[in-house]
């Protein structure tokens, strides 16, 4: 009994004045008041619990200050001293150094007894408290027995409840002690009125006799919807414990859940609900455990209890197919709550459970949705949020289900005109235009109708990302053969587009440089504002009428509002747009002559493109301000080679086709008219590919790997017709992830650094395994001296966002001995770090040796995993973050696509760029690469590289993150990179 393990208790902080002496205890407990006797016991209490090595002194030196407890302490009154006292019974040395009960504990044993019998229930509940705390002291228990039983029969049921916890505490250590448990809880189980006792003994009986627990289930199966909430928690797992080892009642109990689903309480629905699902697959069951769950979503108010069921009622609808297809309404009405994770989180559901019986449904609720929160925006917290997450969704519902297509696309585009109030308005605007690409591309037959409503939603935009996109529809897709019946009415929405788009430019040309105004214009060609006129007294005292006249320029006549939005666009430097607007111009005037024969029309069309392209170069190149209030802003080299391009083109090309396919003219129209629509399709085809192999992904993920001598489950031979084992250890197992957790040895050993040499007096080596958010130091320490090494400490330190966990402990090891010792060290961020350390002990003679340990480098790698997003969430990101680390590019690789896998394999980040953008034969790379920390940090990566005559790549990689660390750490890890010229092996 010596030898056992210490229990463990509660650290308590103990100041670190001087300790009083035993004598001066023993006279505070002899002498002094009720207050100086409960100070007294408190300090010996708190350095009994934190292991004070001088009242270990103070055992040993005087008999005990237990007597003088028991006799000046124990006989108070004082409630305070007395549940002190407890404490004290809980934490004193009971036994001696022979292992045997000390004689002192007789008398404290017959006070707890006396204590058990106190008149006043309160001192009779704490006591019995009390005794669960040591119930796993036999020879204290014993004698308390009767006294505990007895206590069953109290009239208060604060005694009653507590003696029931006291005898289950017992019962689990020691069952021989209640041999007639079962029968003594069935009898207090019938007799017992009060509620929580009868929980406490419902639960004591399911423990010690499980098929008298069941007995009382169906016995009381009419009345268990009435009860108490704890009680019905209990039936429901005592149904789960007894499906799993004899399902003889599998019928009545799911009657039983199926009443249980509709009582008040939402812990009991919950629970019912997801042991209802284990009992039955019936569709009615799966039915009504998924409605449950749906109600509880709506109606509780934690929005992480919501998200908790949201993803239990996920798991129920990809273990049931379609069988909860008809609650998708139910379902929708989740999106009323005002948080976002939850609304994504249901939304989610809602796309998987969409099928083309309820998908008309489903987007006439979202449709509604949409218009509430564009109706409603300064009512809805997050409403542009919101919106976009409507957009994307009905994108998703569209594209899958083409008979809805055309239904949303018309109504989608009202939020075209909404782009320039804020960056989420302008998001949404770029959500429709990317829902309606996809769709004008898919389904020729909507096409008409969309770009009648394009061209006539132009002077509505006022963002130049919405307007270059909808002019890269515009001429990607008008005036296509298979978009409308005969050439005649191509050529005529070609015309109508162009006009569309002169409107919505304004005059041209755009910009007129005043050095090249006619000079000669008098006053009175300059148009006057007259003022208001007031009465004024002359000098004779006579009156006479002012009359202030206002000069009006013709720059100024015109207000700002009134200005056309693509045109205000350009004149404040948005050239970036400038060249979309001249290449969808190229594409419709080179169709145009292709499906007309009318010269004049198309040299008409020719003229006018040709004029707005020039205007635009105008701009850019003017010396003063364009506009009042506009920017003086540059045209950049590469807008103007593009645009120019453009101009050459239109001049060159005569418009008639050729019979030779290698001719310039040919290949020209080639490159305007079907090159980009196949880079498009290309780019399409890519996010399809990705999306399949994100779902393959998952679906692979979710099977688990088998060893080869793992028992074989057949499940034919089982009698459980549930989803899974109705076992909450297994259950947990599952979810925590203990069950699967197999070590590789081959891997351990790769993960093992030597931190001392092999000549030093100790040799220490380490494995070092990341687990989770801590590091786990496993060091083995040989002891390759003649001698003992006494008081050996091993400190570590470290540097970084790393902190030590456990203090160091001193070893002795004997000659040639070994001695392994284990250390945690918590990880804060996402950066790299370092961990070195000394040992330091006491040889032959007493004296002092050390030995500096080597380094130990925690690789950033271990905690940043490849992730993906899309373009606009690394556009954002990208521009909130302000950390950036540039690292120059100088490596012998020769190919750069090579390259940017060495880079992505070394820094485990995945590449955004799609793979049909990096195809093909080039000498420059340009690429975007995005990964994600445990610790939910993001890294982006702009890769820009190119590659020299002489055979190198050289270039510049950027990296950007919210926090120094990471920016830096991954910077690190690509110049170490670079220094292999072959990519990093895995």
């Amino acid at each position: 009994m010596a030898a056992a393990e210490q229990p463990c208790y509660t650290m308590i902080f103990e100041s670190s004045a001087e300790y009083p002496s035993a004598s001066e205890l023993r006279t505070a407990l002899e002498k002094g008041s009720d207050d100086v006797k409960l100070e007294a016991l408190r300090k010996i209490v708190v350095s009994t619990i934190n292991g004070n090595p001088q009242v270990r002194c103070t055992f040993s030196m005087i008999p005990s200050l237990m007597m003088p407890i028991i006799q000046f302490v124990m006989p108070s009154r004082n409630k305070q001293l007395k549940k002190l006292l407890h404490f004290y019974w809980e934490v004193c040395p009971k036994y001696d150094e022979n292992g045997k009960l000390k004689q002192e504990m007789i008398l404290v044993v017959n006070a707890i007894r006396n204590d058990l019998q106190h008149p006043n229930e309160y001192i009779r509940g704490a006591t019995l408290r009390f005794l669960q705390k040591i119930a796993n002291e036999s020879e204290l228990l014993e004698p308390l027995i009767p006294t505990c039983r007895a206590c069953l029969e109290h009239r208060h049921s604060y005694v009653r409840k507590n003696a029931v916890f006291a005898l289950f505490s017992i019962y689990r250590d020691f069952e021989h002690l209640i041999p007639d448990a079962s029968e003594l809880m069935s009898t207090f189980l019938a007799a017992e009125t009060d509620s929580t006792c009868k929980r406490n003994a419902f639960i004591f009986l399911a423990h010690c006799d499980l098929r008298k627990a069941v007995d009382w289930v169906l016995g009381n199966h009419d009345n268990i919807p009435t009860l108490e909430e704890g009680l019905q928690m209990s039936v429901i797992e005592v149904v789960r414990l007894d499906c799993k080892s004899e399902p003889t009642h599998r019928a009545r109990y799911i009657r039983l859940v199926f009443e249980l689903l509709n009582v008040s309480s939402h812990a009991v629905k919950y629970e019912a609900a997801t042991t209802l699902t284990l009992l039955t697959q019936n569709p009615a069951a799966v039915k009504a455990s998924a409605s449950t769950l749906i109600s509880l979503i709506i109606k509780e108010s934690d929005n992480n209890v919501k998200l908790i069921v949201l993803d239990r009622l996920e798991t129920l609808r990809s273990k049931h197919g379609h069988i909860l297809d008809g609650l998708i309404m139910d379902v929708l009405q989740i999106l009323s709550n005002s948080d976002m994770d939850v609304r994504r989180k249901a939304m989610g559901i809602v796309l998987n459970m969409t099928s083309s019986r309820n998908v008309e449904e489903v987007v006439q609720f979202l449709k509604k949705q949409l218009l509430r929160t564009q109706e409603q925006a300064a009512e809805f917290d997050k409403a542009s949020e919101y919106r976009q997450l409507l957009i994307q969704s009905i994108h998703v519902t569209a594209i899958k289900f083409s008979e809805v297509a055309a239904s949303v696309v018309l109504a989608l585009m009202e939020f075209l005109g909404d782009s320039g109030s804020n960056t989420a308005s302008t998001s949404t605007a770029l959500d429709v235009i990317a829902f309606i690409r996809e769709v004008v591309d898919k389904f020729p037959h909507l096409r008409s109708g969309i770009f009648d409503r394009l061209v006539a939603s132009l002077n509505d935009i006022k963002s130049g990302k919405v307007f270059r996109g909808v002019l890269w529809i515009l001429g990607e897709f008008i005036g296509a053969e298979d978009s409308y019946p005969s050439p005649s009415s191509a050529a005529e929405a070609i015309k109508q587009c162009i006009e569309g788009i002169r409107t919505c430019i304004g005059d041209i040309p755009i910009y007129v440089d005043p050095t090249q105004e006619e000079n000669s214009a008098d006053d009175a060609t300059v148009p006057k504002e007259a003022g208001g006129g007031k009465p004024k007294v002359l000098a004779d005292g006579t009156y006479a009428t002012e009359t202030a006249y206002t000069a009006v320029g013709p720059s100024e006549s015109r207000s700002e509002k009134a200005r056309p939005p693509l045109r205000t666009l350009i004149l404040g430097g948005d050239f970036f747009t400038g060249t979309v607007l001249a290449a969808t111009l190229t594409k419709l005037v080179l169709r145009f002559e292709g499906l007309s024969s009318e010269q004049a029309v198309s040299n008409t069309l020719r003229a006018q493109a040709m004029l707005i392209m020039t205007s635009i170069i105008r701009v850019g190149h003017a010396k003063s301000s364009p506009a009042p209030g506009a920017p003086l802003v540059q045209i950049d080299e590469d807008s103007t080679e593009r645009i120019m391009n453009c101009i050459q083109t239109l001049s060159e090309l005569t418009g008639q086709a050729k019979v030779d396919t290698d001719h310039e003219e040919t290949i020209v129209k080639e490159i305007f008219l079907k090159d980009t629509k196949k880079a498009f399709e290309r780019m399409i085809g890519a996010q399809e590919k990705r999306a399949a192999e994100k779902r393959e992904a998952e679906a692979s993920h979710k099977g688990s790997a088998v060893q080869v001598d793992d028992l074989l489950s057949f499940r034919q031979f089982s009698k459980k017709g549930a989803d899974q084992d109705l076992d909450y250890d297994e259950d947990l197992g599952r979810a925590t992830g203990t069950t699967d957790a197999r070590e590789d040895f081959i891997s351990n050993l790769s993960r093992i650094s030597q931190l001392t040499g092999f000549s030093d007096p100790i040799y220490v080596e380490t494995y070092v395994k990341m687990h989770g958010f801590d590091i786990m130091l496993d060091v083995l320490l040989v002891n390759q001296t003649a001698n003992t090494l006494q008081n050996l400490c091993l400190d570590f330190a470290t540097l970084g966002d790393l902190k030590i966990v456990e203090r160091p402990s001193v070893y002795t090891i004997a000659p040639h001995g070994f001695q392994s010792i284990k250390a945690t060290i918590k990880v804060s961020s996402t950066e790299t770090g370092v961990i070195f350390g000394s040992i330091l002990w006491e040889g032959p003679n007493m004296s002092e040796a050390c030995v500096i340990l080597n380094d130990i480098h925690i690789d950033i790698m271990d905690y940043i995993k490849p992730a993906y997003c899309n373009e606009a969430q690394f556009r954002s990101m990208w521009t909130e973050f302000e950390w950036e680390n540039r690292v120059n590019v100088h490596s012998t690789v020769s190919d750069p696509r090579e390259y940017l896998k060495h880079v992505m394999k070394s820094t485990n980040m995945s590449c955004l760029t799609p793979e049909g953008a990096l195809s093909g034969d080039c000498d420059f790379l340009s690429a975007n690469m995005y990964a994600r920390s445990l610790f939910g940090e993001d890294a982006l990566a702009n890769l820009s590289i190119e590659r020299t005559e002489t055979g190198t790549v050289t270039g510049h990689i950027r990296i950007r993150s919210k926090t120094q660390g990471i920016a830096l750490s991954l910077g690190d890890r690509i110049t170490m990179a670079q220094k292999d010229s072959k990519p990093l092996s895995a």
